[in-house]
């Protein structure tokens, strides 16, 4: 009883204050998506770091994995576009709530590419489940759409145009582990994937050095964002610890159904915290995550 509720502890105080630190984060800084990502990056690296090396004659060196790190080196440059783009996105009048919800329509991503790439096939409950998504995923979007004639702001339709690159990449992403994991049957390597996806992505950041340079100078002019980094970088350290910490106690339709609540409690938190923006539409936006998700559930009960 203890571990689960230490583990729905992480999942819960981690995910949602982890949603609304960034909330408040980029709603001060909402140029800072590559300065966030970068601290989020070297954080959950430096923590992983003692686990995944050892000492020789020689000095340190990386300690035997369970997966070959080569293995590792497409998901790292998906999973390195994919929390960039997450987080640039901020910079394009999406908010929060939006946020939340356009994330979690992955599925519609994953049934495509499941169907077109790795050639799977999908039952009626399957389908229609991920079409109800769809539908809430579109009304999300209309729900904030900052104009109210029938022209949509630019910049919000370029914010949507990067969420959704940022799905497709997590389909594909998804894809990768799904294959390397058939690959090594028998390995659970959470912890070390959670290392290597951050720790080898780190040299890619020198393409953003002049990125980051200018947001740290930004950044300077309030030192307590410093506090507002570290805070969200810790929180998305234990989100990201009980997530995979719950998908080793439960089965994958508990683990969906877990987190479809998590990220309603979220939008409810960032609602109710920051309150929601003047151009949001509050019924549509209520409309679409009822739907998105009511069909994940769906989804995960029929794929049975």
């Amino acid at each position: 009883m203890y571990g689960w509720l230490a583990t729905l502890g992480l999942v819960f105080g981690g995910c949602c204050s982890n949603a609304i630190s960034l909330e408040q984060l980029t709603s001060e800084f909402p140029q800072a998506g590559s300065l966030i990502t970068f601290f989020q990056f070297i954080l959950i690296s430096l923590h992983g770091l003692p686990q995944h090396i050892t000492w020789t004659s020689y000095g340190p060196r990386l300690a035997p994995t369970q997966i070959p790190i080569s293995r590792y080196i497409i998901q790292v440059c998906l999973f390195y576009l994919i929390s960039l783009l997450n987080n640039a996105a901020f910079a394009y009048d999406i908010p929060m709530s939006v946020h939340i919800i356009f994330r979690s329509g992955g599925l519609i991503v994953s049934l495509v590419l499941g169907y077109i790439v790795a050639g799977k096939r999908y039952n009626i409950h399957q389908v229609l489940s991920v079409l109800v998504v769809t539908i809430g995923v579109v009304c999300t979007t209309l729900s904030a759409s900052p104009s109210q004639s029938t022209s949509v702001s630019s910049t919000y339709l370029t914010g949507i145009a990067i969420l959704s690159l940022a799905l497709i990449l997590s389909g594909f992403l998804g894809l990768v582990q799904d294959w390397t994991y058939r690959q090594h049957t028998g390995a659970s390597p959470w912890q070390e994937s959670m290392f290597f996806l951050h720790f080898l992505a780190l040299p890619m950041f020198v393409l953003l050095r002049g990125d980051i340079s200018a947001q740290i100078q930004v950044v300077n002019r309030t030192p307590r964002a410093y506090i507002a980094l570290l805070v969200n970088t810790l929180t998305q350290l234990v989100c990201v610890a009980g997530v995979n910490r719950l998908t080793t106690r439960v089965n994958a339709l508990t683990v969906t159904l877990v987190l479809v609540v998590r990220k309603a409690v979220s939008l409810v938190l960032s609602v109710a915290f920051n309150g929601a923006a003047s151009h949001v539409d509050m019924q549509l936006l209520w409309t679409g995550a009822a739907m998105v998700m009511g069909g994940t559930i769906w989804y995960s009960f029929g794929r049975k």
